[in-house]
Protein backbone atom coordinates (compact mmCIF):
# COMPACT_ATOMS: atom_id res chain seq x y z
CA UNK A 1 0.00 0.00 0.00
CA UNK A 2 1.30 3.26 -0.56
CA UNK A 3 2.16 5.87 1.90
CA UNK A 4 0.21 9.23 1.81
CA UNK A 5 2.24 12.02 -0.03
CA UNK A 6 2.33 13.91 3.01
CA UNK A 7 4.61 11.48 4.30
CA UNK A 8 6.08 10.48 1.14
CA UNK A 9 5.83 13.97 -0.63
CA UNK A 10 6.63 11.64 -3.83
CA UNK A 11 3.68 12.39 -6.48
CA UNK A 12 5.53 9.80 -8.30
CA UNK A 13 4.04 7.17 -5.81
CA UNK A 14 0.44 7.99 -6.22
CA UNK A 15 -1.68 5.14 -7.18
CA UNK A 16 -1.00 4.53 -11.63
CA UNK A 17 -4.76 3.72 -12.05
CA UNK A 18 -5.61 7.87 -10.74
CA UNK A 19 -3.17 9.22 -13.29
CA UNK A 20 -4.78 7.19 -15.94
CA UNK A 21 -8.11 8.65 -15.09
CA UNK A 22 -6.83 11.86 -14.88
CA UNK A 23 -5.61 11.43 -18.24
CA UNK A 24 -9.70 11.55 -19.68
CA UNK A 25 -10.41 14.68 -17.88
CA UNK A 26 -10.43 18.32 -19.30
CA UNK A 27 -7.79 20.70 -17.11
CA UNK A 28 -7.91 23.68 -19.89
CA UNK A 29 -12.46 23.28 -19.33
CA UNK A 30 -12.09 22.77 -15.88
CA UNK A 31 -9.81 26.25 -15.85
CA UNK A 32 -12.71 28.24 -17.61
CA UNK A 33 -15.41 26.85 -15.36
CA UNK A 34 -13.48 28.09 -12.11
CA UNK A 35 -12.31 31.28 -13.68
CA UNK A 36 -15.80 32.11 -14.72
CA UNK A 37 -17.53 30.80 -11.61
CA UNK A 38 -14.92 32.25 -9.18
CA UNK A 39 -14.89 35.55 -10.60
CA UNK A 40 -18.38 36.22 -10.06
CA UNK A 41 -16.94 38.12 -6.99
CA UNK A 42 -15.36 40.28 -9.52
CA UNK A 43 -18.99 41.08 -10.88
CA UNK A 44 -20.22 41.53 -7.99
CA UNK A 45 -17.98 44.04 -7.02
CA UNK A 46 -18.54 46.43 -10.52
CA UNK A 47 -22.36 45.75 -9.62
CA UNK A 48 -22.28 47.36 -6.04
CA UNK A 49 -19.96 49.87 -6.59
CA UNK A 50 -21.98 51.13 -10.29
CA UNK A 51 -25.16 50.37 -9.50
CA UNK A 52 -25.63 53.14 -7.05
CA UNK A 53 -24.97 55.51 -9.86
CA UNK A 54 -28.25 54.75 -11.27
CA UNK A 55 -30.03 54.51 -7.98
CA UNK A 56 -28.60 57.52 -6.02
CA UNK A 57 -30.95 59.88 -7.95
CA UNK A 58 -34.53 57.85 -6.69
CA UNK A 59 -33.33 56.86 -3.17
CA UNK A 60 -32.46 60.78 -2.59
CA UNK A 61 -35.92 61.73 -3.29
CA UNK A 62 -37.85 63.19 -0.45
CA UNK A 63 -40.42 60.43 -0.28
CA UNK A 64 -37.74 58.04 -0.25
CA UNK A 65 -34.11 57.95 1.75
CA UNK A 66 -34.41 62.01 1.91
CA UNK A 67 -31.13 62.73 1.30
CA UNK A 68 -28.55 65.27 1.84
CA UNK A 69 -25.51 66.27 -0.59
CA UNK A 70 -23.58 64.98 2.51
CA UNK A 71 -26.07 62.14 2.89
CA UNK A 72 -25.86 60.91 -0.83
CA UNK A 73 -22.02 61.29 -0.52
CA UNK A 74 -22.01 59.09 2.55
CA UNK A 75 -24.55 56.32 1.14
CA UNK A 76 -22.22 56.20 -1.85
CA UNK A 77 -18.70 56.01 0.01
CA UNK A 78 -19.75 53.71 2.79
CA UNK A 79 -19.34 50.76 0.84
CA UNK A 80 -15.98 51.95 -0.40
CA UNK A 81 -14.94 52.77 3.47
CA UNK A 82 -16.12 49.01 4.07
CA UNK A 83 -13.85 48.12 1.20
CA UNK A 84 -10.76 49.12 2.61
CA UNK A 85 -11.05 47.44 6.38
CA UNK A 86 -12.97 44.31 3.93
CA UNK A 87 -9.36 44.15 1.80
CA UNK A 88 -6.85 44.44 4.50
CA UNK A 89 -8.41 42.02 7.13
CA UNK A 90 -9.88 39.38 4.33
CA UNK A 91 -6.65 38.65 3.29
CA UNK A 92 -5.31 37.07 6.66
CA UNK A 93 -8.66 35.21 6.61
CA UNK A 94 -8.01 33.93 3.47
CA UNK A 95 -4.56 32.77 4.68
CA UNK A 96 -6.16 30.93 7.38
CA UNK A 97 -9.32 29.19 6.23
CA UNK A 98 -8.56 28.53 2.85
CA UNK A 99 -9.20 30.96 -0.52
CA UNK A 100 -12.48 28.91 -1.59
CA UNK A 101 -13.60 28.81 1.94
CA UNK A 102 -13.51 32.69 2.30
CA UNK A 103 -14.92 33.38 -1.01
CA UNK A 104 -18.12 31.65 -0.18
CA UNK A 105 -18.45 33.45 2.99
CA UNK A 106 -18.22 36.91 1.04
CA UNK A 107 -21.33 35.00 -1.31
CA UNK A 108 -23.00 35.31 1.83
CA UNK A 109 -22.09 38.22 2.94
CA UNK A 110 -23.20 39.57 -0.51
CA UNK A 111 -26.14 38.02 -0.04
CA UNK A 112 -27.40 39.70 2.54
CA UNK A 113 -26.10 43.19 2.77
CA UNK A 114 -27.95 43.55 -0.65
CA UNK A 115 -31.21 42.25 1.06
CA UNK A 116 -30.52 44.67 3.82
CA UNK A 117 -29.40 47.27 1.39
CA UNK A 118 -32.07 46.85 -0.80
CA UNK A 119 -35.58 46.90 1.83
CA UNK A 120 -33.70 50.05 4.00
CA UNK A 121 -36.13 52.59 5.60
CA UNK A 122 -33.77 55.55 6.45
CA UNK A 123 -30.12 56.76 5.37
CA UNK A 124 -28.99 55.58 8.48
CA UNK A 125 -29.59 51.62 7.71
CA UNK A 126 -28.85 52.03 4.22
CA UNK A 127 -25.21 53.39 4.87
CA UNK A 128 -24.86 50.46 7.43
CA UNK A 129 -25.58 47.75 5.24
CA UNK A 130 -23.71 49.39 2.38
CA UNK A 131 -20.66 49.62 4.86
CA UNK A 132 -21.06 45.77 5.41
CA UNK A 133 -21.54 45.07 1.70
CA UNK A 134 -18.09 47.14 1.37
CA UNK A 135 -16.40 44.46 3.50
CA UNK A 136 -17.64 41.73 0.90
CA UNK A 137 -16.29 44.33 -2.08
CA UNK A 138 -12.83 44.39 -0.95
CA UNK A 139 -12.32 40.98 0.46
CA UNK A 140 -13.39 40.25 -3.09
CA UNK A 141 -10.75 42.49 -4.39
CA UNK A 142 -7.92 40.77 -2.82
CA UNK A 143 -8.99 36.90 -2.42
CA UNK A 144 -10.18 36.05 -5.74
CA UNK A 145 -7.40 37.58 -7.74
CA UNK A 146 -5.37 35.85 -5.41
CA UNK A 147 -7.21 32.32 -6.05
CA UNK A 148 -7.12 32.81 -9.82
CA UNK A 149 -3.51 33.52 -9.91
CA UNK A 150 -2.94 30.25 -7.69
CA UNK A 151 -4.58 27.80 -9.87
CA UNK A 152 -3.76 29.13 -12.89
CA UNK A 153 -0.43 27.89 -15.13
CA UNK A 154 1.91 30.33 -16.00
CA UNK A 155 0.99 30.78 -19.46
CA UNK A 156 -2.43 31.66 -18.51
CA UNK A 157 -2.02 33.69 -15.41
CA UNK A 158 -2.39 36.87 -16.84
CA UNK A 159 -5.15 36.09 -18.82
CA UNK A 160 -7.01 34.63 -15.64
CA UNK A 161 -6.47 37.18 -13.22
CA UNK A 162 -7.07 40.16 -15.34
CA UNK A 163 -10.43 38.31 -16.28
CA UNK A 164 -11.47 39.13 -12.78
CA UNK A 165 -10.73 43.19 -14.10
CA UNK A 166 -13.07 42.23 -17.15
CA UNK A 167 -15.87 40.78 -14.85
CA UNK A 168 -15.81 44.16 -12.50
CA UNK A 169 -16.16 46.51 -15.12
CA UNK A 170 -18.64 43.71 -16.62
CA UNK A 171 -20.56 44.06 -13.58
CA UNK A 172 -20.59 47.77 -14.03
CA UNK A 173 -22.19 47.96 -16.97
CA UNK A 174 -24.76 45.26 -16.31
CA UNK A 175 -25.85 47.87 -13.37
CA UNK A 176 -25.84 50.94 -15.67
CA UNK A 177 -27.89 49.00 -18.02
CA UNK A 178 -30.57 47.56 -15.40
CA UNK A 179 -30.87 50.67 -14.26
CA UNK A 180 -31.67 53.06 -17.32
CA UNK A 181 -33.86 49.41 -18.14
CA UNK A 182 -35.55 49.58 -14.76
CA UNK A 183 -35.95 53.45 -14.83
CA UNK A 184 -37.69 54.17 -18.40
CA UNK A 185 -39.74 51.23 -17.77
CA UNK A 186 -41.09 51.75 -14.25
CA UNK A 187 -43.97 53.92 -15.69
CA UNK A 188 -42.03 57.04 -12.45
CA UNK A 189 -42.41 54.87 -9.40
CA UNK A 190 -40.22 56.26 -6.68
CA UNK A 191 -39.22 52.78 -5.33
CA UNK A 192 -37.28 51.85 -8.00
CA UNK A 193 -34.18 52.04 -6.76
CA UNK A 194 -34.94 48.82 -4.17
CA UNK A 195 -34.97 46.81 -7.63
CA UNK A 196 -31.92 48.10 -9.13
CA UNK A 197 -30.32 47.01 -5.77
CA UNK A 198 -31.64 43.63 -5.08
CA UNK A 199 -30.85 42.05 -8.71
CA UNK A 200 -27.47 41.91 -7.18
CA UNK A 201 -28.76 38.85 -5.20
CA UNK A 202 -28.77 36.57 -8.51
CA UNK A 203 -25.08 36.60 -8.94
CA UNK A 204 -24.22 35.97 -5.22
CA UNK A 205 -26.35 32.70 -5.14
CA UNK A 206 -24.75 31.56 -8.20
CA UNK A 207 -20.98 32.67 -6.86
CA UNK A 208 -22.07 30.45 -3.31
CA UNK A 209 -23.56 27.40 -5.37
CA UNK A 210 -20.91 27.74 -7.83
CA UNK A 211 -17.81 27.57 -5.31
CA UNK A 212 -19.47 24.31 -4.32
CA UNK A 213 -18.22 22.83 -7.36
CA UNK A 214 -14.40 24.32 -7.17
CA UNK A 215 -11.41 23.39 -5.89
CA UNK A 216 -9.57 24.90 -2.88
CA UNK A 217 -6.06 26.42 -4.61
CA UNK A 218 -3.47 23.69 -4.10
CA UNK A 219 -0.80 26.32 -2.85
CA UNK A 220 -2.84 27.16 0.11
CA UNK A 221 -3.23 23.81 0.44
CA UNK A 222 0.91 23.23 0.06
CA UNK A 223 1.02 25.85 2.89
CA UNK A 224 -0.63 24.25 5.15
CA UNK A 225 1.69 21.19 4.51
CA UNK A 226 -1.70 19.29 2.78
CA UNK A 227 0.50 18.16 -0.19
CA UNK A 228 -1.53 15.21 -0.79
CA UNK A 229 -4.75 17.53 -1.32
CA UNK A 230 -2.42 19.86 -3.66
CA UNK A 231 -1.85 16.92 -5.53
CA UNK A 232 -5.26 16.24 -5.81
CA UNK A 233 -6.30 19.35 -7.25
CA UNK A 234 -3.52 19.57 -9.36
CA UNK A 235 -4.15 16.39 -11.29
CA UNK A 236 -7.73 18.14 -11.86
CA UNK A 237 -6.41 21.24 -13.43
CA UNK A 238 -3.40 20.11 -14.92
CA UNK A 239 -1.90 16.58 -17.15
CA UNK A 240 0.05 15.16 -14.69
CA UNK A 241 3.34 15.28 -16.36
CA UNK A 242 3.05 18.51 -15.43
CA UNK A 243 1.30 18.22 -12.13
CA UNK A 244 4.37 16.34 -10.52
CA UNK A 245 6.63 19.01 -11.79
CA UNK A 246 4.31 21.77 -10.54
CA UNK A 247 4.11 20.27 -6.81
CA UNK A 248 7.33 19.79 -6.66
CA UNK A 249 7.77 23.84 -7.25
CA UNK A 250 5.21 25.04 -5.04
CA UNK A 251 7.64 22.66 -2.19
CA UNK A 252 10.17 24.49 -2.80
CA UNK A 253 8.43 27.94 -2.58
CA UNK A 254 6.68 26.65 0.39
CA UNK A 255 10.17 25.90 2.04
CA UNK A 256 11.61 28.95 0.49
CA UNK A 257 8.93 31.23 2.37
CA UNK A 258 9.65 29.30 5.87
CA UNK A 259 12.75 30.77 5.77
CA UNK A 260 11.78 34.37 5.29
CA UNK A 261 11.16 36.36 8.17
CA UNK A 262 7.82 38.35 7.87
CA UNK A 263 8.38 42.08 6.71
CA UNK A 264 6.92 44.71 9.61
CA UNK A 265 6.47 48.37 10.09
CA UNK A 266 10.07 48.55 11.31
CA UNK A 267 11.73 47.41 7.53
CA UNK A 268 10.42 51.51 6.59
CA UNK A 269 13.37 52.39 8.64
CA UNK A 270 15.25 51.33 5.84
CA UNK A 271 15.76 53.56 3.16
CA UNK A 272 15.50 51.58 -0.03
CA UNK A 273 12.52 49.68 1.65
CA UNK A 274 11.15 53.40 2.24
CA UNK A 275 10.99 54.37 -0.93
CA UNK A 276 9.44 51.25 -2.12
CA UNK A 277 6.39 51.62 0.03
CA UNK A 278 5.78 55.36 -0.69
CA UNK A 279 6.19 54.70 -4.24
CA UNK A 280 3.37 51.65 -4.15
CA UNK A 281 1.53 54.34 -1.64
CA UNK A 282 1.45 57.19 -4.25
CA UNK A 283 0.91 55.14 -7.72
CA UNK A 284 -2.09 53.93 -5.49
CA UNK A 285 -3.48 57.53 -4.60
CA UNK A 286 -2.46 59.13 -8.12
CA UNK A 287 -4.77 56.36 -9.72
CA UNK A 288 -8.04 58.01 -7.55
CA UNK A 289 -7.24 61.68 -7.36
CA UNK A 290 -7.75 61.94 -11.44
CA UNK A 291 -12.03 61.56 -10.17
CA UNK A 292 -12.36 57.93 -12.21
CA UNK A 293 -14.98 57.11 -9.71
CA UNK A 294 -16.91 60.63 -9.24
CA UNK A 295 -17.74 58.62 -12.99
CA UNK A 296 -18.56 55.48 -12.14
CA UNK A 297 -20.34 56.30 -9.03
CA UNK A 298 -22.06 60.05 -9.82
CA UNK A 299 -21.86 59.52 -13.41
CA UNK A 300 -25.91 59.82 -13.68
CA UNK A 301 -25.65 62.43 -11.70
CA UNK A 302 -23.40 64.24 -13.32
CA UNK A 303 -25.46 64.27 -16.91
CA UNK A 304 -28.45 65.42 -14.99
CA UNK A 305 -26.80 68.45 -14.13
CA UNK A 306 -25.14 68.81 -17.47
CA UNK A 307 -28.46 69.33 -18.46
CA UNK A 308 -29.87 65.68 -19.52
CA UNK A 309 -33.30 64.43 -17.46
CA UNK A 310 -32.47 61.70 -15.18
CA UNK A 311 -34.21 58.88 -17.71
CA UNK A 312 -31.44 60.27 -20.37
CA UNK A 313 -28.76 60.36 -18.00
CA UNK A 314 -29.24 56.98 -17.21
CA UNK A 315 -29.46 55.57 -20.70
CA UNK A 316 -26.42 57.99 -22.07
CA UNK A 317 -24.54 56.94 -18.62
CA UNK A 318 -24.19 53.25 -20.27
CA UNK A 319 -21.86 54.59 -23.12
CA UNK A 320 -19.55 54.85 -19.49
CA UNK A 321 -19.75 51.35 -18.92
CA UNK A 322 -19.50 49.89 -22.46
CA UNK A 323 -16.19 51.70 -23.03
CA UNK A 324 -14.90 51.04 -20.35
CA UNK A 325 -15.50 46.90 -20.98
CA UNK A 326 -13.93 47.68 -24.39
CA UNK A 327 -10.96 49.40 -23.00
CA UNK A 328 -10.41 46.66 -20.75
CA UNK A 329 -9.85 44.54 -23.62
CA UNK A 330 -6.92 46.99 -25.45
CA UNK A 331 -5.02 47.23 -21.68
CA UNK A 332 -4.78 43.66 -21.63
CA UNK A 333 -3.58 43.76 -24.94
CA UNK A 334 -1.34 46.49 -24.59
CA UNK A 335 0.33 45.39 -21.48
CA UNK A 336 2.70 43.13 -23.10
CA UNK A 337 3.83 45.35 -26.00
CA UNK A 338 4.17 48.61 -24.41
CA UNK A 339 6.57 50.10 -21.21
CA UNK A 340 4.47 50.66 -18.09
CA UNK A 341 5.96 54.44 -17.71
CA UNK A 342 4.60 55.26 -21.20
CA UNK A 343 1.35 53.98 -20.55
CA UNK A 344 0.40 55.85 -17.61
CA UNK A 345 1.99 59.12 -18.33
CA UNK A 346 -0.37 58.75 -21.74
CA UNK A 347 -2.99 57.40 -19.65
CA UNK A 348 -2.62 60.87 -17.55
CA UNK A 349 -2.13 63.02 -20.50
CA UNK A 350 -5.57 61.88 -21.52
CA UNK A 351 -7.93 61.88 -18.69
CA UNK A 352 -6.12 65.07 -17.55
CA UNK A 353 -7.23 66.75 -21.28
CA UNK A 354 -10.81 65.20 -20.60
CA UNK A 355 -10.79 66.81 -17.08
CA UNK A 356 -9.94 70.14 -18.43
CA UNK A 357 -12.73 70.34 -21.24
CA UNK A 358 -15.48 69.34 -19.19
CA UNK A 359 -14.38 72.32 -16.89
CA UNK A 360 -13.72 74.27 -19.78
CA UNK A 361 -17.59 73.42 -20.99
CA UNK A 362 -19.43 73.68 -18.27
CA UNK A 363 -18.41 76.90 -17.70
CA UNK A 364 -18.51 78.13 -21.06
CA UNK A 365 -21.35 76.49 -22.58
CA UNK A 366 -23.79 76.02 -19.19
CA UNK A 367 -27.45 75.98 -19.79
CA UNK A 368 -26.97 74.99 -23.91
CA UNK A 369 -28.46 72.03 -25.15
CA UNK A 370 -25.12 71.46 -26.77
CA UNK A 371 -23.59 71.00 -23.00
CA UNK A 372 -24.56 67.27 -21.79
CA UNK A 373 -22.92 65.71 -25.01
CA UNK A 374 -20.17 66.99 -24.94
CA UNK A 375 -19.48 65.90 -21.09
CA UNK A 376 -21.22 62.81 -22.32
CA UNK A 377 -18.14 62.74 -24.95
CA UNK A 378 -15.64 63.63 -22.45
CA UNK A 379 -16.50 61.33 -19.82
CA UNK A 380 -16.11 58.64 -22.61
CA UNK A 381 -12.72 60.25 -23.16
CA UNK A 382 -11.08 59.61 -19.97
CA UNK A 383 -13.10 56.44 -19.21
CA UNK A 384 -11.00 54.89 -22.27
CA UNK A 385 -7.57 56.48 -21.59
CA UNK A 386 -8.29 55.56 -17.41
CA UNK A 387 -9.26 52.00 -18.04
CA UNK A 388 -7.10 51.00 -20.80
CA UNK A 389 -3.85 52.57 -19.12
CA UNK A 390 -3.92 53.63 -15.99
CA UNK A 391 -5.88 51.00 -14.18
CA UNK A 392 -4.20 47.66 -15.43
CA UNK A 393 -0.87 48.99 -15.31
CA UNK A 394 -1.26 50.45 -11.39
CA UNK A 395 -2.54 46.68 -10.26
CA UNK A 396 0.36 45.44 -12.38
CA UNK A 397 3.04 48.01 -11.05
CA UNK A 398 2.08 46.90 -7.41
CA UNK A 399 2.28 43.56 -7.88
CA UNK A 400 5.65 44.04 -9.27
CA UNK A 401 7.43 46.53 -7.06
CA UNK A 402 7.50 44.64 -4.15
CA UNK A 403 9.99 41.80 -3.57
CA UNK A 404 8.71 38.42 -1.85
CA UNK A 405 9.31 39.61 1.69
CA UNK A 406 7.75 42.99 1.50
CA UNK A 407 4.90 42.09 -0.59
CA UNK A 408 2.07 41.60 1.65
CA UNK A 409 2.84 44.30 3.79
CA UNK A 410 3.23 46.68 0.63
CA UNK A 411 0.94 45.35 -0.88
CA UNK A 412 -1.63 45.98 1.74
CA UNK A 413 -0.87 49.69 3.15
CA UNK A 414 -0.98 50.45 -0.54
CA UNK A 415 -3.98 48.69 -1.54
CA UNK A 416 -5.42 49.97 2.07
CA UNK A 417 -4.33 53.77 0.72
CA UNK A 418 -6.44 53.27 -2.97
CA UNK A 419 -9.92 52.48 -0.80
CA UNK A 420 -9.13 55.08 1.54
CA UNK A 421 -8.51 57.75 -1.73
CA UNK A 422 -11.36 56.41 -3.17
CA UNK A 423 -13.59 56.75 0.22
CA UNK A 424 -12.91 60.41 0.41
CA UNK A 425 -13.38 61.43 -3.09
CA UNK A 426 -16.92 59.64 -3.09
CA UNK A 427 -17.72 60.97 0.31
CA UNK A 428 -16.98 64.68 -0.57
CA UNK A 429 -17.93 64.94 -4.53
CA UNK A 430 -21.52 65.85 -3.60
CA UNK A 431 -20.98 68.41 -1.42
CA UNK A 432 -17.81 70.18 -3.29
CA UNK A 433 -20.03 70.26 -6.57
CA UNK A 434 -22.72 71.43 -4.70
CA UNK A 435 -20.66 74.32 -3.22
CA UNK A 436 -18.10 75.40 -6.00
CA UNK A 437 -20.47 74.06 -9.37
CA UNK A 438 -18.77 71.36 -11.94
CA UNK A 439 -16.88 73.32 -13.84
CA UNK A 440 -14.24 74.36 -10.85
CA UNK A 441 -14.53 70.31 -9.41
CA UNK A 442 -13.78 68.86 -12.61
CA UNK A 443 -10.67 71.68 -13.21
CA UNK A 444 -9.48 70.70 -9.52
CA UNK A 445 -9.32 67.04 -10.65
CA UNK A 446 -7.30 67.98 -13.57
CA UNK A 447 -4.87 69.42 -11.28
CA UNK A 448 -4.40 65.96 -9.75
CA UNK A 449 -3.89 65.02 -12.97
CA UNK A 450 -1.12 66.75 -13.80
CA UNK A 451 0.50 66.23 -10.41
CA UNK A 452 -0.44 62.24 -11.27
CA UNK A 453 1.95 63.13 -14.59
CA UNK A 454 4.73 64.33 -13.03
CA UNK A 455 4.82 61.55 -9.92
CA UNK A 456 5.02 59.25 -12.79
CA UNK A 457 7.69 61.18 -15.01
CA UNK A 458 9.73 61.82 -11.82
CA UNK A 459 9.47 58.76 -9.41
CA UNK A 460 8.65 55.76 -11.30
CA UNK A 461 10.82 53.17 -12.78
CA UNK A 462 9.91 51.11 -15.62
CA UNK A 463 8.91 47.49 -14.29
CA UNK A 464 8.61 45.74 -17.85
CA UNK A 465 10.89 43.26 -18.74
CA UNK A 466 12.91 43.48 -15.23
CA UNK A 467 12.49 40.39 -12.83
CA UNK A 468 11.44 40.55 -9.44
CA UNK A 469 14.81 39.92 -8.42
CA UNK A 470 16.47 42.63 -10.51
CA UNK A 471 13.71 45.49 -9.68
CA UNK A 472 15.08 44.52 -5.44
CA UNK A 473 18.63 44.91 -6.88
CA UNK A 474 17.10 48.50 -8.53
CA UNK A 475 15.47 50.03 -5.42
CA UNK A 476 18.98 48.45 -3.21
CA UNK A 477 21.28 50.60 -5.20
CA UNK A 478 19.05 53.64 -5.28
CA UNK A 479 18.13 53.64 -8.90
CA UNK A 480 21.49 53.23 -10.00
CA UNK A 481 21.70 51.22 -13.32
CA UNK A 482 21.63 47.63 -13.14
CA UNK A 483 23.88 44.86 -14.91
CA UNK A 484 22.58 44.55 -18.23
CA UNK A 485 22.08 40.46 -17.87
CA UNK A 486 18.89 41.39 -15.01
CA UNK A 487 18.05 44.58 -16.96
CA UNK A 488 17.02 42.20 -19.91
CA UNK A 489 15.91 39.24 -17.21
CA UNK A 490 11.94 38.19 -17.07
CA UNK A 491 10.18 36.85 -14.67
CA UNK A 492 10.48 33.03 -14.39
CA UNK A 493 7.86 30.96 -12.58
Amino acid sequence: MNKPLESSNDPARLDHRQQQSSTTNHPKRYLKTITLISSFGGLLFGYDTGVINGALPYMARPDQLNLSAFLEGLVASSLILGAAFGAVFTGKLADSKGRKRVIMYLAFVFLVTTIGCSFAQNAQVMIFFRFLLGLAVGGASVTVPAFLAEVSPVELRGRMVTQNELMIVTGQLLAYTFNAVLANYSGGVSHIWRFMLVLATLPAIVLWIGMFFVPESPRWYASKGKFKSAWRVLMKIRHPKRAKLELTSIKKAVHTEQKLSKASFKDLAIPWIRRIVFLGIGLSVIQQVTGVNSIMYYGTQILKDSGFSTNVALIANVANGIISVLAVFLGIWLLDKVNHRPMLMIGFAGTSFALLMISIFSMTLNGTALLPYLVLSMTVMFLAFQQSTISPVTWLMLSEIFPQRLRGLGMGVSVFCLWITNFMISLLFPVIQEFIGLSATFFLFFLCGIAALLFVKLALPETRGKSLEALEIYFRNKGRKIAVGDQNSKLRL
